[in-house]
């Protein structure tokens, strides 16, 4: 009796790998189904410490692409922190890494180390903002919070947004995901919620983004989908993530904001998306030896 579909895509998985056994026709000519795309990273990531390299020891371990929510190393981006700190640790990824700056990336003039380290994954240095596909469903866009380094800085109407709400318009994908590194919401002590990347929600809320990542503050806080105003939205409301746990020293929280779900603040870590035809899972994916977790699944809109 000749073995089953299944029971031969289990076989070729486990010999082949996930990646290897998408392409492997099976009898009967179903072909097995690629695994789903993943979005994996975080924010405010190396400097001198051990946090780095906890969380680049996961990243090891979890395929997909890599983000950075800015502040990729401290204290001053400089060419030589991104050689001496980053490179050795999340640097070993650096070839699937799509990254945004941040405020310490920008205390080089022009975020010029950060720019430099990453050449043209970072897009065109006078803008830091761009976007790209992940698999046949989700658009991403990566944009530049550092509202006042870049022409137009984040207001409605200036380069950045008109580009933003261009570039949403002309996305066929049913899914989207924004990341940058200020956060709409928080309830970080150190960083109060950024107003001035409002008009950039705004837009991803008026084309039914799905899912905002930030960093800044350095903990791991997750919110219910809002509209811009900040009010719960199931219907069409986004989902915001503070993912600041790269691995650079902890930040406490202060007055806890309306819609905060989850929080913590002693974990160093990664956010983990997973991304299906219509959904997406999270997950909280923490250093060795720690045991927060977070993870559940929403629906695009």
């Amino acid at each position: 009796m000749a073995p089953s579909r299944s029971v031969l895509a289990t076989v070729l998985t486990g010999v082949l790998g996930a990646a290897a056994i998408a392409a492997v026709t099976l009898p009967g000519g179903a072909a097995s189904a690629a695994a789903d795309p993943v979005l994996v990273g975080a924010g405010d990531i190396s400097n001198s410490g051990s946090g780095d390299t906890a969380t680049a020891a996961l990243l090891d371990n979890i395929p997909g692409t890599v983000f950075t929510a800015g502040d990729n190393v401290y204290d001053s981006g400089t060419t030589s922190e991104f050689n001496t700190y980053y490179n050795p640790t999340w640097g070993r990824h650096k070839a699937r890494t799509r990254p945004s700056p941040g405020n310490h990336d920008y205390n080089t003039s022009g975020a010029t180390g950060y720019y430099g380290y990453f050449g043209a994954a970072a897009g065109d240095p006078t803008k830091g903002y761009y976007s790209y596909d992940i698999g046949a469903n989700w658009h991403v866009v990566a944009l530049n919070s550092n509202c006042g380094s870049i022409s137009g800085g984040c207001a409605a109407g200036g380069a950045q947004e008109q580009w933003l709400r261009a570039d949403l318009a002309a996305n066929p994908k049913p899914c989207t995901i924004a990341y940058w590194h200020h956060p709409r919401w928080t309830s970080g002590a150190n960083h109060a919620p950024t107003t001035t990347v409002g008009p950039l929600v705004q837009a991803l809320y008026d084309n039914n983004a799905d899912v905002i990542v930030t960093g800044h503050n350095h903990q791991y806080e997750r919110f219910a989908p809002m509209n811009p105003s900040g009010a719960a939205d199931a219907a069409r409301g986004i989902r915001e993530f503070v993912a600041g746990m790269g691995g650079a020293s902890h930040y406490s929280f202060g007055t806890i904001q309306p819609n905060s779900q989850a929080r913590n603040s002693d974990t160093y870590g990664v956010l983990k998306l997973t991304l299906h035809a219509n959904s997406y899972d999270w997950q909280f994916v923490p250093q060795a030896g720690k045991t927060y977790a977070d993870s559940g699944t929403t629906n695009c809109h």
